[in-house]
């Protein structure tokens, strides 16, 4: 299977994981292909129902990035985002899918090089699930 066959949505907060990753693109960081990004105002914005359309329209995976907690500039939006996602994990668990196929990050403006490892690291787990669902055909 080709690298591009695989498709990550990527919710990033305004503020902090979309800044990393802007961060990441204007130092010539790679970050996988992959990663297709939606910048939100906040990652407490990202609903339940935002993770799950996503995977029923196909997504591999979907990360939810927000601020390093105790810094979130809506004050609790990374909490409130954090807790939707373990929801959602528990929700793909129950399905008999795979609950690491959602994952949050919290990252600060300033941590491009993270934002390029974080992404790497979890198209590498995805393509590993995908790879093993599919009885190891690549």
């Amino acid at each position: 299977m080709k690298n591009s066959s695989l498709e990550i949505v990527a919710f990033c907060c305004h503020y902090c994981a979309y800044a990393a990753a802007d961060l990441a693109g204007s130092s010539h960081l790679e970050y996988p292909v992959e990663i297709k990004i939606i910048r939100v105002p906040c990652s407490g914005k990202v609903e339940i129902t935002h993770i799950l359309k996503s995977l029923e329209k196909g997504a591999d995976g979907v990360m939810v990035a927000g601020c390093e907690e105790g810094n979130c500039h809506f004050q609790v939006g990374n909490l409130r985002a954090r807790k939707r996602v373990e929801y959602v994990k528990k929700l793909l668990e129950e399905a008999g899918w795979e609950k690491e196929r959602v994952e949050m990050y919290n990252l600060s403006a300033g941590e491009g090089e993270k934002f390029s490892r974080i992404t790497r690291e979890f198209v590498e787990r995805i393509r590993e699930l995908k790879f093993s669902r599919e009885g190891g055909r690549k």
